[in-house]
């Protein structure tokens, strides 16, 4: 894999190019993409997840092209930091799901339709990784935030939802292209949302095996030292946030069934 390309705005398709913050983790992967997204000759572009308050990656940002619009695509500081900075640098509004992200602008919904950098962008509700985490549809395109990485599997924070969300994304048509928060853009988002369904099925039901050797009581700590055994240990963090929401879902269907 090459090497990547902080502080260089990459054209992807015709009305998207991408802004790599330089921010790597095994969280982040390579860094937090902010997107820029502009229809040909539009004057102004819509600008989403500006990443950290980072004012060098924010100042290229900023001169990439002029900004109507900020937009979130949810909550979490490696998306949505730099946005009230990036604001006030650019003179644009900050729409996102969660009115309390926003400045000077309402949140918006599912289903609505943003009208910016001469585009119409179709905002889709994709909850899991946060209650407030949604998806954009450009064309033929989905930006997908951290609903769906290039590479790897997100955290959870509701499995249910996140299950939910899966299915919705499933419904695309094929070869829609997939536009993530971290890592490289996705050829195929229905195909790569049904692998990400069988994982987490996968994945339940190893929680499922973990727990009759464990007992039902089990800890997610305990569970992940049995299901993400051969996994390295710097990621049990987050296994265990997953884990987590896994057990939370498996106990509320079984509260159902009572």
């Amino acid at each position: 894999m090459s090497a990547p390309a902080y502080g260089v705005l990459r054209r992807v398709t015709e009305t998207a190019s991408v802004l790599l913050e330089n921010n790597p983790s095994s969280m982040t992967l390579e860094g937090t993409n902010s997107w820029v997204l502009r229809a040909p000759g539009a004057a102004g572009a819509v600008v989403v997840d500006p990443g950290y308050e980072d004012v060098e990656h924010l100042t290229l940002l900023a001169a990439a092209a002029p900004v109507e619009l900020i937009v979130l695509t949810h909550h979490h500081p490696d998306h949505a930091e730099g946005a009230p900075w990036f604001a006030e640098r650019v003179g644009a509004p900050i729409r996102a799901f969660d009115q309390a992200l926003c400045r000077g602008a309402e949140a918006f919904g599912d289903g609505e339709v943003l009208k910016a950098g001469g585009l119409e962008i179709g905002v889709l509700h994709t909850p899991g990784h946060t209650d407030d985490s949604v998806s954009l549809r450009i064309g033929d395109d989905v930006l997908t935030g951290d609903t769906i990485l290039g590479r790897g599997t997100t955290v959870l924070h509701d499995l249910g939802d996140y299950l939910r969300t899966l299915r919705k994304l499933i419904e695309l048509p094929a070869g829609t292209l997939g536009l993530p928060g971290h890592g490289p853009e996705l050829p195929d988002l229905a195909a790569t949302a049904r692998e990400y369904l069988a994982h987490r099925e996968q994945r339940l039901d190893q929680v499922r095996s973990a727990l009759r050797e464990l007992g039902a009581a089990a800890t997610a700590r305990q569970v992940v030292e049995v299901v993400y055994a051969d996994v390295d240990q710097a990621l049990w963090v987050p296994a265990e946030w997953s884990v987590q929401a896994q057990l939370d879902y498996l106990r509320s269907e079984d509260a159902g069934n009572e």
